[in-house]
């Protein structure tokens, strides 16, 4: 159920940082900026729903939403550049800063997975193209940042490329929740198996890597 942004006054620990739809209500285009920053800039931020936020924030920007609170494209997408572009920025400098040390001290596995997912997309695809498309991938969004910083990427290339796919990023995927907001009428009724599906078609890149990842090491095993 969603909560209001009076009750998330009231309860502000009862928010659902996992939970698009809980953000929204409780912190509105704000809890855009936060969340992307946070998601794009800091290691910590590996785990927030950066795709469903931005595919819900869309959603519930078409007008006569009833099932969540109600949005403005004019709000949500500065919002979500300003937290997208700022937080890779900042996740770039704090690479640059930190070392690869910064990128192996913690000890969670899917942080250490997109590591190695992020510099094999740098050696295949090269500068640009690899900060685009990690954009689109999670997990990998959040290492690829301070991932340029530490391999000491140019900050002109860097910041091209990372505005370019950032944009793409943001807006495309607003748009995608407003265009079938606004095409299906009633999608909001069904608001949660929505967000489902969108979790789901954004965690597919790392289940096909997963995969890939096994069977490159069985071949590598066969071979020995």
């Amino acid at each position: 159920m969603l909560q209001s942004p009076a009750d998330a006054a009231v309860h502000p620990l009862a928010v659902n940082l996992l939970d698009a739809s809980s953000l929204l209500a409780s912190f509105g285009a704000l809890g855009i900026a936060v969340v992307l920053f946070a998601e794009t800039g800091l290691l910590i931020g590996f785990f927030l729903p950066g795709d469903s936020l931005l595919f819900t924030a869309g959603l519930l920007c078409v007008p006569g939403t009833t099932k969540g609170p109600q949005l403005e494209l004019y709000q949500v997408i500065p919002a979500a550049l300003v937290g997208a572009l700022a937080g890779a920025q900042v996740g770039y400098l704090l690479g640059r800063r930190g070392g690869r040390a910064l990128l192996l001290r913690s000890e969670r596995r899917s942080l250490r997975h997109g590591v190695v997912r992020a510099e094999e997309l740098l050696a295949k695809y090269g500068h640009g193209k690899a900060i685009v498309l990690a954009r689109f991938i999670p997990v990998v969004r959040t290492v690829l940042n301070p991932l340029c910083g530490v391999l000491d990427v140019p900050v002109r290339p860097f910041t091209f490329w990372q505005v370019a796919g950032g944009a793409l990023w943001t807006v495309g995927v607003v748009l995608a929740g407003y265009a079938l907001g606004s095409s299906v009428p009633g999608i909001d009724q069904y608001l949660l198996p929505v967000v489902g599906l969108v979790v789901l078609v954004s965690v597919i890149p790392i289940v096909l890597e997963v995969f890939r990842a096994r069977k490159a090491r069985r071949h590598g095993g066969d071979d020995r």
